[in-house]
């Protein structure tokens, strides 16, 4: 089911407020170090053993990056010594073995997605070991069913790179452009080009990735109406397959690049306000769908096509087609799903190769989820991506009556009912139009893992 999007201006005020991304739950703050390599090892004997043994996902987080851009709180490294870079593949490599022999060979991988920091920190050589180390470590699915994608910096790309990439199975790109106004990227330390951002999309569809994705991020330090509505039209021109427009969040505390921000320099809230309301608008004047939250496609795209049809999914990775399939992260950071569990590597570099270095799958944290865990996983996980909690579906897949069940959640959600963001019915919960830019506080009320009224501050704000 597919719901507009209609943008009330006094609400997102009030709801803007912090919560989880939900691209988990339980979310890794939940996640304790007494989950070790030896529970990820039976986690994944015991998904071997499942009668219809799901396929894989494979992530791989490349953290490098040759120049810090202020707003980022990507888990990354700045350096401009590639030598660090090819460092790096020996423990990734040995990684990649030991994790592969954990899981049946006969496994499919349905998806292969790199993320970073910036993967083409990496020459196209590099990154061909890395893929073809996987393609001998794992069995990979036939060429028109994977999904293999790929995050670029289009200011360290040349088009001859991006045949290079195709020619290694990439079908899909996603390129950070922000803003192309020049006073913001000079605030925020990202300074790039629309020429060599639109060679690098021309190169993408000349050599066969069949799918770009464009980021933008609104509440940037100097951002106008005016200027943002001038990138708006720029990006158009370009006519990315998807969109992800990110809420800009400003934690100096926790992000120390974000220190070089002059808070002064950022708009208002209600003008942050006011530059969601343009892009959406925009968008979807020029034929995009909203697919939930920031992200956006357009209508015969396989995520837009994928929520008609419900099987959307989303994970660590964001909105996916792939919603049955074990999630295995490689590298400094990643994180894994598998079965039940979640799992961690560690976030620094120096803890993740030792640990490789001894032989040791790098599991720094993790946990078992609850049975109550999978239910609330199970009902976030459709409200994020369709819009509604399927009630009476939830009831019979888990024997229970829902309204006892979640009576307190119910509770809390009454506020978001007088509000007029969520409709509840007897077989089913679902956010309205006013509620599609909330599901995050939609989903807050049946979180059991948050204390009444009170949000971790390592939350993002929802708008």
């Amino acid at each position: 089911m597919t719901i507009g999007v209609t943008l009330d201006v006094d609400l997102l005020r009030r709801y803007d407020r912090p919560g989880p991304r939900y691209t988990s739950y339980p979310t890794a703050p939940q996640f304790v170090p007494g989950f070790d390599e030896q529970a990820l090892r039976e986690a994944a004997t015991e998904s071997n053993g499942d009668p219809i043994p799901r396929p894989l996902s494979l992530y791989v987080h490349v953290p490098f990056c040759t120049s810090p851009c202020f707003y980022c709180a990507c888990n990354r490294v700045i350096t401009r010594d590639r030598s660090r870079g090819a460092a790096y593949l020996a423990p990734l490599h040995r990684e990649i073995d030991l994790a592969a022999s954990l899981f049946d060979p006969d496994r499919e991988v349905v998806q292969l997605h790199f993320g970073g920091g910036t993967p083409n920190f990496l020459s196209p050589a590099q990154l061909r070991e890395v893929v073809d180390t996987l393609r001998r470590r794992f069995h990979f699915t036939n060429a028109d069913g994977l999904d293999c994608s790929i995050e670029l910096d289009p200011r360290a790309l040349t088009p001859s790179d991006v045949a290079e990439l195709a020619s290694m199975g990439f079908n899909r790109a996603s390129m950070g452009v922000q803003d192309f106004d020049p006073v913001v990227q000079g605030a925020v330390n990202r300074v790039q080009s629309v020429g060599e951002t639109v060679a690098i999309v021309e190169a993408c569809r000349r050599h066969g990735i069949g799918s770009v994705n464009i980021d933008l991020i609104y509440g940037l330090p100097h951002q106008t109406p005016g200027g943002f509505s001038k990138t708006l039209e720029t990006v158009l021109a370009m006519r990315p397959d998807r969109l992800a427009v990110y809420g800009y969040a400003h934690l100096p505390k926790l992000v120390k690049a974000q220190t070089r921000i002059d808070a002064a320099t950022l708009p208002t809230h209600d003008v942050k306000l006011g530059l969601l309301q343009l892009a959406i608008e925009t968008l979807t004047a020029a034929g995009y769908v909203h697919i939930g939250m920031d992200h956006f496609a357009l209508p015969d795209d396989e995520l837009a096509l994928a929520q008609g049809q419900g099987s959307l999914h989303r994970n660590f990775m964001g909105y996916t087609t792939h919603a049955d399939s074990d999630l295995i992260g490689f590298g400094v950071s990643a994180i894994s799903h598998i079965g039940a569990t979640y799992s961690q590597n560690p976030r620094d570099i120096a803890s993740w190769q030792a640990a490789i270095g001894e032989g040791r799958l790098p599991v720094f944290r993790g946990m078992k989820m609850s049975d109550d865990d999978q239910l609330r996983a199970a009902l976030i996980q459709h409200l994020m991506c369709q819009g509604e909690v399927p009630v009476s579906a939830l009831e019979r897949r888990y024997g229970i009556e829902f309204r006892r069940y979640f009576r307190d959640a119910l509770v809390r959600l009454q506020p978001l009912v007088a509000d007029g963001l969520v409709q509840v019915d007897p077989d089913r919960i679902v956010a309205t139009s006013r509620g599609r830019l909330l599901l995050r506080n939609i989903a807050m009320c049946f979180d059991a893992y948050l204390d009444e009224g009170v949000v971790p501050a390592q939350f993002s704000r929802a708008i």
